[in-house]
């Protein structure tokens, strides 16, 4: 490897190993050996890793303002508008509510004046972003990949355009193309959506506070923007189209929405929009319809937040040139994240049907440059991936839901452990407990493999991350109820879980020992 290595860094090699002696010649063919469109967390990565094999590799990156004007640099959804500004709001919100707590604790704050601001937050958080896109320039040309920011598209299955700062059209070919440009939120086509709405990627650089809220969609990131606004002691609502978390397990959804309720967050059930139209003094007149009771209502809100669901970034691209196949607004593509067009491959949120989470872009942007240029034939396994919804109880799970056990084995191959449970930091503040529930989906059969874990609590990513690893790797019931906990924590309650739903036995613990 490390031969091969130096006869890439050298120009006397550029081919996949082990050496593919016709192509392994001085010539070069093509101006790069791997372009990435896109430079989120998957196209990133892969452009990383590849050069790590010594190939030539250029990436490029453009974001499209959005409506309202927000923009950001490099570092994709992720870093910019998702995981880390979320993930730092609702820091935010948890510390707010710490410090209501810290008073029960003997504290002696005055919680009657604390209130966050706003702005003094949003500044924070812009902050931090900045500081990362700079860290990943720096990265990007210490690693020696080449970064263009501008939009890439195809002009045939090995030329990519694009125009420079002064306006000039430029090309270059590649050996191999990896699409990598993630996806945008939607709007909804209804009169003053774009006009007068803003999404997630406007939220967490907003300068105006958000005041009272319509939040529209109720997928995770709908809900986690809920949860973070009425944290920081704003008035939102949830309008629900259909069912709260498509595509999670209905009991957990169904806590987590109940969970919500108590908070104080209004949910409009089976409802969609029509209209959003701007009123004198500024705020915003949204027109809706119940699709159950078949009768519209109105009300006013100060923002309308969208969050109803990302569509890929295909049409920029011109695919079609290089007869790349799309399926709706995504790319298809096989096991190995090739397109029907073999040296032409897609990673990421842009892939059709696959999870659309940071670290499985990551983790096969990585694995894919290892299978082009150094001979790995470790395809990315998309099964079993962890995640968390991070509203103030998070929930997070990993594998299968009871419903797609149920589907997938029958109902009478299925048992499911499950218990509620007290977390003992809850007791002096006397926090509700009632939400705080877990479950082990398994088999019936045998030492009963666990086929999904879920788990309502706090800091609920890190106590899954762990089990998400043991689950991969053949978790049992068996297993899990012989491993001793470490007390007092709430991991520890996978580890005691012993009541059947089957049993019908109350799964409700009489103490935090029990």
């Amino acid at each position: 490897m490390m031969l091969f290595k130096a006869l890439r860094k050298s120009g006397l090699a550029r081919c996949k190993f082990p050496f593919r002696f016709t192509s392994c010649v001085a010539n070069q063919k093509y101006d790069y050996d791997l372009v990435v469109l896109g430079g989120g967390s998957g196209g990133l990565a892969c452009a990383k890793e590849a050069v790590e094999y010594g190939v030539r590799v250029l990436c490029f990156d453009y974001v499209k303002p959005t409506p309202v004007g927000t923009k950001w640099g490099v570092g994709g959804t992720c870093v910019n508008v998702g995981c880390i500004p979320k993930k730092l709001m609702h820091q935010a919100c948890l510390l707010g509510e710490a410090v209501h707590e810290a008073v029960a604790y003997g504290w002696n704050v005055n919680d009657q004046n604390i209130k966050p601001d706003w702005k003094k937050l949003v500044k924070s958080v812009q902050d931090h972003i900045k500081s990362v896109n700079w860290v990943t320039r720096v990265d990007l040309r210490d690693k020696k990949v080449e970064y263009v920011n501008s939009m890439g598209y195809f002009v045939d299955a090995h030329t990519i355009e694009y125009k420079t700062k002064r306006g000039e059209r430029m090309q270059l070919t590649a050996e191999y193309v990896v699409v990598a440009v993630g996806g945008r939120p939607r709007y909804p086509s209804i009169p003053g959506a774009t006009e007068y709405g803003i999404t997630s990627d406007d939220i967490f650089s907003y300068e105006k506070e958000p005041g009272r809220t319509l939040v529209v969609g109720a997928g995770y990131v709908g809900l986690e923007c809920a949860c973070f606004l009425k944290g920081l002691g704003y008035d939102p609502t949830v309008m629900v189209r259909s069912i709260v978390l498509r595509g999670f397990d209905r009991q957990m959804s169904e806590l987590l929405t109940a969970m919500m309720t108590e908070r104080g967050i209004r949910f409009l059930s089976t409802t969609i929009p029509t209209a959003v139209e701007r009123l004198p003094d500024g705020r915003l007149l949204v027109k809706y319809h119940n699709t159950v009771t078949e009768t519209d209502e109105s009300d006013v809100f100060d923002t309308v937040l969208w969050a109803i669901g990302r569509k890929g970034l295909t049409e920029d691209l011109n695919l079609e040139a290089a007869g790349v196949k799309t399926k709706n607004d995504k790319i298809a593509v096989d096991q190995t994240e090739a397109t029907n067009v073999p040296h032409i491959y897609a990673v990421g949120d842009i892939i059709y049907g696959r999870p659309e989470l940071t670290p499985v872009a990551i983790l096969s942007g990585r694995l894919l440059a290892r299978r082009l240029f150094a001979g790995s034939t470790q395809l990315m396994d998309y099964t079993d991936v962890a995640t968390t919804v991070f509203t103030p109880l998070e929930y997070a799970c990993v594998g299968m839901s009871e419903e797609m056990a149920i589907e997938k084995l029958g109902p009478e191959n299925i048992e499911v452990f499950h218990g509620y449970y007290k977390p003992t930091e809850f007791f002096i503040p006397q926090k509700s407990v009632r939400h705080c529930y877990l479950k082990a989906v398994a088999e019936v059969s045998g030492d009963q493999k666990i086929l999904g874990l879920h788990y309502m609590g706090p800091v609920a990513g890190e106590v899954i991350q762990g089990f998400a690893a043991a689950l991969k790797s053949g978790l049992t019931v068996k297993t899990l109820l012989n491993t001793v906990g470490i007390h007092p924590t709430t991991a520890e309650e996978f580890t005691r879980l012993s009541i059947t739903k089957r049993s019908g036995r109350d799964p409700t613990p009489a103490s935090c020992c029990s």
